[in-house]
């Protein structure tokens, strides 16, 4: 068997995860696909090449549809180019659970921040869950929109203390919140705080009322487009994709972690969470959300779609490019069916969030990028709230609003004392990646040890190979050293993906970029028999 570089990418005629045809960025199906594709269609949705927009959005989901369709009601000129399909990433993926009450809590953020900015981000998740209320009226987005109070128990005394700490903070910082002595889901606990005014939705739903309003009130949105680049003329910026150029005097960056190599990708941890979305033989549905404290903790609720009710359950979290994603799949099944009478295990799949350092999302301006270009990252586990807080904040911004949430959520600011453990335990992670994985890899002999459906980081002569086999047993073969930050893949059984464990950055089969910050696919290797 030779290898031979930067050949043309063979194909199979095997079905294997593939970018290309696929409705979100991963091989396994969330409860949010099964009707299908409902976005409008944008086919026609061309750009002229010699027009100036004044905003271009990068990336459709909740951030870049909510930023993009505030800034063209407010007057300006905006076109939204999406690297694949609307609603792809994250957002595609969710759980769609909608807080006031955020994964980082209140006593943590006062701690860190004061109680003024603890206040601060209590209105600005309240105020982003008015908002996507306010858009299903307006707009008349059927998206199951529904109000739920969210229960947070604990289950030992050390979690009651923290809860009790948590529900004090929460009530300086003007949350809605209360003692409860009940939870939505049949599992002993301790204690129970409830908070109200929570909320739900179908994101796909939601995100179609988004683009179809955007695309009537005059904006442009651009699938399969992804923005390699980008340079600045004048005051105008140019950015590149493979068959355009795209004129803006403004740009957002709503892809979940802006690309290239930023300090960002040293403040933001890469996680995938893992979902089931299961029929229980006893419909004992959770009406409302529920939260254990466990670390990583899980998450429950219920939706019906198409008469059918599901309940939702999530957790068993780790970095991306760690741990193993099956084992995460079995420890959350083992879970379910210890506390709930299972019928059937209909969906399961994972979708990625991002940690920042200290707690709280970075929204604004991009650190060493010219003037005039934002972005919005480290939502963790709250992203359908911060992601619509992140439209609202950004399109204040394009529009040079004042804005008292500005300075608190700035990418450029600078906190030596919250999330510093955090910052070096992620950041030697980082380190470790860069060497360790380049100089003790298994030696591996044969290609033969790639299993059908499976792939590998192989030794073949000098190189290291990330190979991957499918079902008809063709081999496919690519360099394995992400395009990010140089960073060795890993393989993802369970999305059949490459996943960087650095900063997140993920690939398909054929090494085509799924997300995160790589704005190259990998180098291709073609094997020959």
């Amino acid at each position: 068997m030779t290898t031979k570089d930067n050949l043309s990418e063979s194909t199979s005629s095997s079905v294997v995860f593939n970018a290309k045809n696929a409705d979100r960025d991963s091989a396994t199906k969330s409860i949010w696909e099964q009707e299908g594709s409902v976005y409008p269609d944008t086919s026609n949705q061309l750009s002229q090449e010699d027009s100036t927009y004044d905003v271009l959005i990068i990336g459709g989901g909740i951030t870049g549809l909510t930023t993009a369709l505030l800034a063209q009601e407010q007057g300006l000129k905006c076109i939204l180019a999406e690297a694949h399909k609307i609603g792809f990433g994250s957002t595609g993926g969710t759980t769609s659970h909608i807080n006031t009450m955020l994964d980082n809590n209140y006593s943590m953020i006062e701690e860190d921040f004061g109680l003024e900015v603890s206040k601060l981000v209590g209105q600005a998740t309240k105020q982003s869950i008015e908002f996507i209320h306010a858009c299903t009226q307006k707009y008349s987005i059927d998206c199951d929109f529904e109000y739920k109070t969210g229960y947070l128990y604990a289950q030992n005394d050390k979690e009651e203390k923290e809860l009790t700490s948590i529900y004090e903070a929460s009530k300086r910082a003007e949350v809605a919140v209360s003692d409860s002595g009940t939870i939505p889901v049949p599992i002993p606990f301790q204690k129970a705080i409830a908070f109200h005014r929570q909320a739900q939705i179908h994101p796909v739903k939601y995100l179609h009322g988004l683009a179809t309003e955007f695309l009537k009130q005059g904006g442009i949105i651009l699938e399969n487009t992804f923005i390699k680049e980008h340079s600045k003329e004048g005051d105008t910026f140019i950015s590149i994709a493979d068959s355009r150029k795209i004129k803006s005097k403004q740009i957002v960056y709503a892809t979940h972690i802006p690309p290239g190599l930023n300090i960002l990708h040293m403040r933001c941890a890469p996680y995938r969470s893992y979902v089931l979305a299961v029929q229980l033989s006893d419909n004992a549905y959770p009406s409302d959300l529920a939260y254990d404290m466990k670390d990583p903790y899980h998450y429950f609720r219920s939706h019906t779609i198409d008469d059918v009710q599901y309940m939702i359950v999530g957790g068993d979290d780790h970095k991306t490019g760690h741990g193993n994603p099956q084992d995460s799949y079995r420890s959350l099944e083992d879970y379910v069916r210890k506390h709930f009478n299972i019928a059937s295990i209909e969906y399961k799949w994972s979708s990625q969030f991002y940690e920042s350092a200290d707690g709280l999302p970075y929204i604004g301006k991009l650190p060493g990028a010219e003037n005039g270009v934002y972005c919005a990252t480290g939502f963790s586990g709250n992203g359908i709230t911060y992601g619509a807080f992140s439209g609202i904040l950004l399109s204040d911004l394009l529009l040079g609003k004042e804005t008292p949430y500005e300075k608190i959520f700035s990418p450029f600011r600078i906190k030596p004392v919250a999330g510093f453990m955090d910052f070096v335990k992620e950041n030697t992670d980082v380190a470790y990646h860069f060497i360790a994985d380049r100089f003790s890899a298994k030696d591996i002999d044969t290609f033969n040890e790639v299993k059908p459906g499976e792939g590998m980081i192989v030794e073949h002569g000098d190189k290291k190979l990330a190979v991957y086999r499918d079902e008809s047993g063709k081999v496919f073969a690519l360099s394995p050293v992400c395009t990010h930050a140089k960073c060795i893949v890993n393989w993802n059984n369970a999305e059949k993906s490459w996943d960087c464990p650095c900063h997140g950055g993920r690939f398909d089969v054929y090494g085509r970029v799924l997300n995160g910050p790589p704005s190259a696919d990998l180098e291709k290797i073609e094997i020959t028999e």
